[in-house]
């Protein structure tokens, strides 16, 4: 069995004059990854790998989380594909993971995320918010088989509110 949880990045800041792949969080966007790494704890899932895009906002959610988490930072690989807003280039990403790892986490952005668990989960999700974090299980050996999995668990910070 494979574990995918995809977590958007956090609530970001356009107040800055910078690049789109530079954009700080906004204070909200602490909390609110504080918040669901903190509700998180009470999974057992510990990743074996952890992906992050090299966008500031995404990268900075991922440490939040690997920080409340206690994860290894050698785990983590940030990768120039997970910055994607229309998903196939995660699809393709997620295919392509070694099969020695079952137990994935992967920080990235919208709308690609949505779609990704729409595509493979079984719970409709209307907009995967910012901060919010899914995990979707597939009954496979392997990422490149990957199809109907089931969507195990959704956290979004407003319902923790």
């Amino acid at each position: 069995m494979k574990q995918l949880v995809l977590i958007r990045h956090a609530k970001s800041s356009w107040k800055y004059d910078v690049n789109d792949a530079e954009r700080p969080l906004k204070k909200r966007g602490f909390r609110d990854a504080t918040l669901v790494s903190e509700s998180f704890k009470s999974s057992s899932f510990l990743p074996e790998i952890i992906f992050s895009s090299f966008a500031n906002r995404a990268l900075t959610t991922c440490r939040i989380f690997m920080k409340n988490l206690n994860y290894d930072e050698e785990i983590l690989h940030i990768k120039d594909e997970l910055y994607d807003f229309g998903g196939q280039n995660v699809i393709k990403f997620i295919t392509q993971i070694d099969d020695c790892y079952k137990k994935v986490m992967i920080f990235g952005h919208n709308h690609a995320f949505t779609s990704i668990c729409n595509i493979f989960g079984n719970q409709f999700i209307d907009n995967l918010p910012t901060s919010g974090l899914v995990i979707i299980n597939f009954d496979v050996y392997s990422w490149q088989h990957i199809k109907n999995g089931t969507t195990e668990l959704t956290i979004f910070p407003r319902d923790l509110k």
